[in-house]
């Protein structure tokens, strides 16, 4: 009886699923695995938030199977060592898994293959399951990725995105083949007191929900940070537990302006990821130099403390980074403001703010964090590096009553309508509650350091 090892990683899923379905193609049995791997955990990126999702996904994808007549298999270790030891038990000939875009997991596709190859076993990587299209799918002529967003939509717009597959009827697991215990939320410490649920089935919920009644007025009210008009799909995004190939086609299905934006907004992710795929090392280095003197040293640090805990004394910003704290997620303009604030006023390394968003974005991916805070500090791939975003006048275009900063900083919930974005001055100032900060620097004054730094004075 043949079997095939199925290695789920960023793909936590049935439907859509095209590594599976190879799989199950091909042969009479199936182990899906997914390996709690080392390397993962020393690079820091396992934070409490995106573990506890990961958790509710993992439990959620065993029901689905177990539903079919199968079963998730988890092991924990070095990624490698664990596939090449089930692929053994089971005595599989053939693993199939998700082709990655980062450093890490181009290196770790390299290293299995090899091991797999050395025990006269075949590693099989599908394109196209972690974005709609794969990278490289679409590259401008000379080059091996696009550096900027509009051509590279042009191209993508154009392409075809591949059809959908079903989640399978039946999955058949050898008995043999053992399990670890499944983790579960409450195994993890720290986190958010808002976090969202994960897994398939809510993932397709919330979908259903987003598609029904909320992308028609997407494109109007995307950026209202008051208003819930985000679909809220992208930690099931990261995660996979949905496709994002479904996603396009069936947003584009429903049609209307509100469908287009949205479809542009994932785009947007395949662009980053093509990006990284291209230029692994864009992680951690600057994507287009700009020769920084970023801040450092007490103030600094006193400064990007205060950031963190959402107490810069400009409401907006704040309001944004406590969301973060309490939901493990933030409005994408809030992430804007904010990443914004701390790498054009305050002056502060990109890869600082990129980090803390890491440690609690349940959404937190190598790819889109660390390519959306490049473009925000200028070294990314903005074709307008200099850009900076007024807290103030952000937080009046976009939260122009108010609701947004007064549902996450109470102190000032005695300020009415845009007062609220303004609190020093005199006639706010007695009606601010309890000790909320003045402005840790001016605005003009963050805007002449910037300058002065890069330049552009």
């Amino acid at each position: 009886m043949s079997t095939a090892v199925v290695l789920f990683t960023s793909d936590l899923r049935l439907h859509d699923h095209p590594p599976l379905h190879a799989a199950l193609r091909a042969c009479d049995q199936v182990v899906p695995l997914f390996v709690r791997d080392d390397g993962i955990a020393a690079a820091g990126f396992a934070a409490p938030n995106r573990n506890a999702f990961l958790a509710d996904c993992l439990t959620g994808l065993d029901e689905e199977l177990r539903d079919r007549g199968g079963r998730l298999v988890v092991r924990s270790g070095d990624a490698v060592t664990a596939v090449c030891a089930v692929a053994h038990e089971a005595d599989a000939r053939d693993v199939h898994m998700a082709a990655g875009v980062s450093g890490y997991a181009h290196a770790r596709e390299r290293r299995l293959r090899a091991a797999l190859a050395r025990e006269g076993r075949r590693l099989h990587v599908h394109d196209a399951v972690l974005t709609a299209l794969a990278p490289g799918a679409v590259v401008p002529q000379g080059a091996d990725h696009f550096a900027v967003f509009t051509p590279y939509f042009r191209r993508w717009c154009q392409a075809e995105i591949r059809g959908t597959l079903g989640a399978p009827r039946a999955v058949r697991v050898p008995d043999a083949v053992r399990s670890e215990r499944i983790p579960s939320r409450g195994d993890v410490a720290g986190i958010s007191a808002g976090l969202a649920t994960g897994g398939e089935s809510e993932g397709r919920r919330r979908l259903k929900a987003w598609l029904r009644g909320g992308i028609e007025g997407y494109e109007d009210g995307h950026d209202a940070l008051a208003d819930d008009a985000t679909s809220r799909l992208s930690p099931h995004l990261h995660f996979g537990t949905l496709s994002p190939a479904e996603l396009v086609h069936r947003a584009r299905s429903a049609g209307g302006p509100g469908a287009d934006a949205f479809v542009r907004q994932l785009c947007w992710r395949d662009f980053h990821h093509q990006v990284l795929a291209a230029r692994p090392g864009a992680s951690v280095d600057d994507y287009r130099p700009r020769h920084d003197r970023w801040r450092s040293g007490s103030e600094a640090e006193e400064e990007t403390a205060a950031w963190k805990a959402g107490r810069t004394g400009y409401p907006v910003v704040d309001a944004a980074m406590r969301q973060l704290r309490h939901e493990g997620w933030m409005h994408n303009r809030g992430r804007l403001l904010s990443a914004s604030f701390l790498t054009k006023t305050l002056y502060v390394d990109w890869r600082v703010g990129a980090a803390h968003f890491l440690d609690l974005l349940v959404d937190g991916d190598i790819a889109n964090n660390q390519l959306n805070w490049q473009w925000v500090a200028g070294t990314g791939t903005d074709t307008r590096p200099n850009r900076v975003l007024n807290p103030v006048r952000q937080g009046m275009r976009y939260d122009p009553d108010g609701t947004y900063v007064r549902r996450w900083v109470p102190e000032l919930e005695g300020l009415e309508g845009p007062a609220v974005h303004q609190p020093w001055k005199p006639a706010g100032r007695e009606r601010v509650r309890y000790d909320y900060p003045e402005p840790v620097v001016g605005l003009s004054e963050g805007l002449a350091r910037f300058k002065q730094a890069r330049g552009t004075a």
